[in-house]
């Protein structure tokens, strides 16, 4: 029984794991696609923060070190910021 409840607390992490992977990809891309101004597109990214902590509370240190960075690249490239 341990080891099911187990497997199953597994299998919910790794869903909210592809839930945001996926959020993050579609938000990427949306900035990049679109015309969006620079103030709306900080915006999408702390929208997306704010569902990720949501998905995994007291991870904000996690989500800065892996996602943060692509969406800053994407910021500095797109609007040309220094």
């Amino acid at each position: 029984m341990e080891g099911l409840k187990r497997r199953s607390e597994a299998e919910e992490e790794d869903r909210r794991v592809r839930i945001l992977r996926r959020l993050v990809d579609f938000s990427l891309a949306y900035i990049a696609q679109s015309s969006i101004p620079l103030d709306q597109a900080h915006a999408v990214v702390e929208g997306v923060k704010r569902y990720a902590l949501r998905l995994f509370p007291d991870k904000e240190a996690t989500f800065d070190l892996i996602y943060l960075p692509r969406f800053r690249r994407l910021l500095q490239e797109k609007y040309r910021l220094h």
